[in-house]
């Protein structure tokens, strides 16, 4: 079985294939180019190290969401794409448990959380029982006070992870009262890798979508359309 693997759902840029359990190749670009510029071209040198013909490729797993909306637009558009072009199947893996799965089989709880602006992270909570991970709390767009609340009510030990990291740690720091650690370097942020093999898991389990049919998750409405919304009630309470 071979996925192709896909994620742009937030500053990092990765694609990745896995061929039967095993990640034959792995691309990651955490920079500030955008998207659409490094997408395609890392896919390309992905497939010309490997030798892959892509019409092997059995599904194409894609970070869903939440994230970025001009990310996942991206990562939605390139997907879908590839899927119609090739007539395979779309694997949708929700970003933070992409990003949870990362730290397998770490003790605890595990708490991705991605920078939604406004105090506030997407981020879910997982925890691994028998080499499984089993989901806590499904994502979701929470404030940090109130996600600092539920994880001192649970009373276990966590570990953080992803870009809402370095904007929240601190105060993180100071309104939980459980044992807290953070993930190193190389495992702190998406990766299509873990996309990848969580999209082999979903496969198997029969957890695909048309190209046709795939949208992104976005969990919450863009600025732009939150703005607008604004505007539009003004204008109604004017009149």
């Amino acid at each position: 079985m071979k996925i192709l693997a896909l994620d742009s759902s937030g500053l990092v840029a990765s694609v990745a294939l896995v061929q039967d359990e095993n990640l034959l190749a792995e691309y990651t670009v955490n920079y500030k180019k955008t998207h659409s510029q490094t997408l395609l071209p890392m896919l390309d040198e992905i497939a010309g190290m490997i030798e892959l013909d892509l019409e092997t490729v059995d599904a194409i797993a894609v970070a869903a969401g939440p994230g970025s909306f001009t990310g996942l637009r991206i990562g939605s558009a390139t997907a879908k794409g590839l899927g119609l072009a090739l007539k395979k199947p779309l694997i949708a893996v929700p970003t933070v448990e992409a990003l949870a799965y990362n730290l397998y089989d770490v003790p605890g709880l595990v708490c991705p959380i991605m920078d939604a602006r406004r105090n506030q992270v997407y981020t879910g909570m997982y925890r691994f029982e028998n080499h499984r991970m089993m989901t806590v709390k499904d994502q979701r767009a929470i404030g940090v006070e109130q996600l600092a609340q539920e994880l001192n009510a649970l009373g276990e030990q966590v570990t953080f992870l992803g870009d809402g990291v370095a904007v929240y740690k601190d105060l993180l720091m100071q309104l939980l009262c459980v044992p807290v650690s953070f993930a190193p370097v190389h495992l702190n942020k998406q990766r299509a890798g873990a996309v990848a093999a969580l999209g082999e898991i979903y496969f198997a389990e029969g957890k695909t979508e048309s190209a046709r049919e795939h949208q992104p998750e976005y969990l919450r409405v863009s600025q732009a359309e939150r703005e607008r919304a604004e505007r539009e009630a003004g204008k109604h309470g004017a009149d």
